[in-house]
């Protein structure tokens, strides 16, 4: 019988390796060895690695409502939240051996839509811009919408030039975010 921690240490070393080099680059063999389980413990908790990726996928959702949770405590308003939440970002996508969001890293290694990884990848980034509109709709933005899908792009730009740029990048897209929330807020207040 497995101990309660194994589908979690499996998972956790499935999660360091697949951010790390990307789903297909790594083989269960070396989810195995890296996590010393043994191939029949590995295939009691995942029945296939198309379900361990689909596990993963799941917890990098989970880190999206974090990501978001610390912007929530970072700030009061929900104006400086959706700032914050790109600074949370910066930091994640600035760190060293980053590949970008990994929900986008799988999506392009599924590009089949029937996939179960494409699905879930997919699924999870719907999930994430539903919960920023929903910050978005704190606002005082006349278009939420439109102003959380722009967020959505400054972090999806962020993700895909942080790992490159750095530092630099995570700033010009925190005061990038704080420009676009001014403009999106301010006339909403000057339309009233």
């Amino acid at each position: 019988m497995p101990t309660p921690d194994a589908r979690e240490r499996i998972l956790g070393t499935a999660t360091r390796l697949f951010d790390r080099h990307g789903v297909h680059a790594v083989g269960l063999q070396r989810i195995i060895d890296e996590c010393g389980c043994g191939k029949n413990l590995l295939y009691t908790c995942f029945a296939s690695k198309d379900e361990l990726v689909v596990a993963y996928l799941r917890c990098c959702g989970a880190a999206w409502d974090v990501l978001l949770a610390g912007a929530k405590a970072a700030a009061a308003a929900p104006e400086r939240q959706l700032v914050e939440l790109v600074r949370e970002v910066g930091v994640r996508a600035t760190r060293p051996g980053s590949r970008g969001c990994p929900l986008r890293a799988t999506l392009a290694e599924f590009p089949e839509p029937r996939h179960p990884a494409h699905r879930v990848a997919v699924d999870q980034l719907v999930r994430a811009r539903t919960r920023l509109r929903e910050l978005a709709g704190e606002t005082s933005a006349a278009d939420p919408g439109r102003l959380a899908d722009r967020v959505m792009v400054i972090i999806d730009g962020l993700y895909a030039s942080g790992p490159v740029f750095g530092g630099d990048a995570a700033e010009a897209a925190v005061t990038f975010a704080e420009d676009v929330v001014c403009a999106e807020t301010s006339a909403a207040a000057e339309s009233r």
